[in-house]
């Protein structure tokens, strides 16, 4: 659906959009194939006057397990590349604060990196109890463009958007929870997504595209307060020589 590439499988469930991210082999892992998927994506979905909600969650075990390491390499050996990636990155986050449509995520493993900023970025997150979030920019010298530190604030107390950004730490979905970075715990992320989705998508339509973007104002706004010094500051993290030298040793570990 939506002529997208295979690593997204966009599937309609009536005026539902089930949104999957598809590299289960990966762990969801993101490569440039997905990242531009992901880009590409959100436009699409606002054009799509059939849809009513979206849920968003991932094939396999993981959520996302966050950047691909090859894919990471590349970047920065890559300026071209590099250039589009934030170029991308800029689209998906801009294109999640604005969509009218509400966005449920069902968090069915571990959300990392990009993974975790999906999470952040949709209007409600239901959890399996096993799952967790983590954002490791800061861990392999990169600055998060289009992770935590953007919404994160928003969601929480800014002293604990500080510890977990800062120190790239895991966060337990009891801890998740407990900060207000999901809403729900539960046996079944899906299946309780997609009745989340279907109660949305079954009130009046003007109601709910309205209030969602009243109350998304608040959060576009301090993302556009953020986002060019988060940006200008990730292309130059991609480029030093402690990054470098992270991804040398997870990719030679990997091998």
């Amino acid at each position: 659906m939506y002529d997208l590439p295979d690593v997204i499988d966009v599937r309609a469930d009536g005026p539902i959009r089930v949104i999957t991210l598809n590299r289960p082999d990966a762990l969801n892992a993101v490569n440039d194939e997905l990242h531009t998927a992901l880009a590409q994506l959100w436009p699409r979905l606002e054009e799509d006057r059939g849809v009513r909600a979206a849920v968003l969650t991932g094939a396999g075990k993981a959520f996302s397990a966050g950047g691909d390491f090859a894919y990471l390499a590349e970047l920065a050996a890559d300026a071209e590349l590099r250039a589009r990636t934030i170029a991308h990155g800029r689209a998906i986050v801009l294109g999640m604060a604005r969509t009218r449509i509400p966005v449920v995520a069902a968090v069915n493993g571990p959300a990392v990196g990009l993974g975790c900023s999906l999470v952040a970025l949709s209007d409600i997150a239901y959890i399996a109890e096993g799952a967790y979030l983590k954002d490791p920019h800061v861990q392999v010298g990169l600055v998060a463009a289009d992770g935590g530190p953007l919404t994160w604030p928003l969601h929480t107390s800014l002293m604990l958007a500080k510890e977990y950004a800062l120190t790239g730490a895991t966060i337990s979905a009891e801890r998740a929870r407990e900060m207000g970075l999901v809403n729900h715990i539960v046996a079944d992320p899906l299946a309780e997504a997609l009745a989340c989705a279907e109660r949305m998508a079954g009130l009046p339509r003007q109601a709910v595209e309205a209030t969602k973007r009243l109350l998304n104002l608040h959060l576009e706004r301090a993302v556009l307060a953020t986002l060019d010094f988060a940006n200008n500051a990730e292309d130059l993290s991609f480029q030093t020589a402690d990054f470098r030298a992270t991804i040398a040793r997870l990719t030679a570990r990997r091998d």
